[in-house]
């Protein structure tokens, strides 16, 4: 589970349509307090920053939009509260590019 902090810009196709399916995942456990996942790490750091992870999904459906996907699966804005900006991290974005160099998938890293 996943949502990398690097420019969706940069993210391969799996990788980017892979993060907006684990996003949901991660609005759906903190929205309707469901249990699975819940106490994972990346979907704890989400926790009490829903307008950041509403803005990061603003920005992934402009990329998948923009490559020719169609989106079908909108946020309620109505939960987006919290914090605006997330600064806390399971591997730091310089991480993140470097596991993302490893992978060798087409990512623009």
């Amino acid at each position: 589970m996943r949502v990398w902090d690097i420019s969706v810009k940069k993210l391969c196709r799996s990788h980017l349509l892979g993060e907006h399916r684990e996003l949901h995942a991660i609005w759906s456990i903190l929205v309707q307090k469901k249990k699975g996942y819940a106490h994972h790490p990346e979907t704890l750091r989400w926790k009490g920053k829903l307008r950041a992870l509403y803005q990061r999904h603003k920005e992934l459906v402009k990329e998948m939009i923009g490559r020719g996907y169609r989106h079908y699966s909108p946020l309620d804005a109505r939960f987006a509260s919290g914090a605006k900006q997330q600064r806390q991290f399971v591997d730091l974005p310089c991480a993140q590019v470097v596991i993302l160099r490893r992978k060798k998938c087409g990512c623009k890293v």
